[in-house]
């Protein structure tokens, strides 16, 4: 199987990212596995899509760090693949980490893996499905009942009218973005700075007011679906909790929060059974649902972080279930001469 990694950009990859130890885990079950950034795409003259690409020299590796240092170093492979010839496509760059300066890029995954299943490269997340989930907007066309009640606008007015219904308790955030940047939450006597507040988030767009809900005290548990289902592996859930820190409302690893093991209760199973129609119409193969009590707080379709973290609490590697999915979804486009649907072939 040949296998091509869109990740933001190469030389930011981390050895804890999921996408590195997807990559690595590819790499020891022999397959090819190559790392594409976002800018080193190309529609060749001849019709067929390429790119820059890096893979690791090694046949096996114990360790990401080792994995990651060696792809990167001089001994790494580099070579301008054809991604038209890939087996599969995995579009795992995050489009709000490249919101300004490289805006350019936000897309790029997108563009290129649509030009890419022309020829039959099997592209995950369906890039359909992504460009529909660019922004939280998203996030409304799931059921009401697993959602905080939610308003999206520019008007502050009407924000504030909403912080009155939910007895002046709502958390606000930029409709597009991720990581726990701009979120605020509005509570009692700071309705005073709520002006100050909207305007910080309405340059660059449109607001999200939510309902504070106060389960979100003891943090979120972050559970990964997989193919339209919670990823489940010998008998374990790819699952973990995320715990704020002190009195900062998110809950963001890399926001200050702290990792602890998750239980998946049927409320959790809930939530997933009722987002999953969506899920598979949508061909979102691997998803993260950040889920607070008995409701959804967000969905990452993009690039769901944290495998790694659930992993150490459940000791399974959750990364092994993911790769044995893409050969089976590679095993049944060529019994069917690659005839499937892409969406289709997502949840298969």
């Amino acid at each position: 199987m040949r296998i091509g990694f869109v990740v933001n950009d190469i030389a930011t990859e981390e050895e804890g990212y999921t996408t590195t130890r997807l990559a690595m885990t590819a790499l020891n079950r022999g397959h090819e596995a190559w790392l594409i950034g976002t800018g080193d795409f190309a529609f060749d003259p001849d019709d067929y899509v390429r790119a820059r690409a890096r893979s690791a020299p090694g046949a096996k590796y114990k360790s990401t760090k080792t994995f990651l240092h060696e792809l990167r170093g001089p001994r790494g492979k580099v070579q301008r693949i054809t991604v038209d010839d890939l087996d599969i496509l995995m579009l795992r760059n995050d489009p709000s980490q490249d919101q300004g300066r490289r805006s350019w890029a936000q897309q790029a995954g997108i563009v290129f893996g649509r030009a890419a299943m022309r020829r039959g490269v099997i592209v995950l997340n369906d890039p359909e499905g992504l460009n529909n989930a660019i922004n939280k907007m998203y996030f409304q066309l799931f059921p009401e009942e697993v959602r905080p009640d939610t308003l999206i606008t520019r008007d502050r007015d009407e924000i504030r009218e909403f912080a009155r219904k939910h007895e002046n308790d709502v958390v606000i955030k930029p409709l597009q973005g991720s990581g726990g940047q701009g979120v605020f939450r509005i509570v009692g006597d700071q309705l005073g700075n709520l002006n100050q507040m909207i305007e910080s988030i309405s340059r660059d767009g449109y607001v999200v007011a939510q309902e504070y809900l106060p389960l979100a005290a003891e943090g979120d548990m972050r559970l990964f679906m997989m193919n339209g289902q919670p990823l489940r592996y010998k008998g374990k859930y790819a699952a973990f909790r995320r715990v704020r820190s002190g009195d900062d409302i998110r809950s963001n690893i890399h926001a200050g929060g702290k990792k602890a093991q998750a239980v998946v209760d049927d409320k959790a199973l809930r939530i997933a059974e009722i987002v999953r129609p969506k899920l598979v119409a949508d061909g979102m193969f691997f998803v993260g649902l950040d889920i607070v009590g008995d409701k959804l707080m967000e969905i990452n379709v993009f690039s769901p972080g944290g495998l790694g973290s659930a992993q150490s609490f459940e000791n399974v590697n959750f990364t092994v279930p993911v790769i044995e999915s893409l050969e089976r979804k590679v095993q049944y486009m060529g019994h069917y001469q690659r005839n499937f649907n892409n969406v289709d072939m997502a949840s298969l």
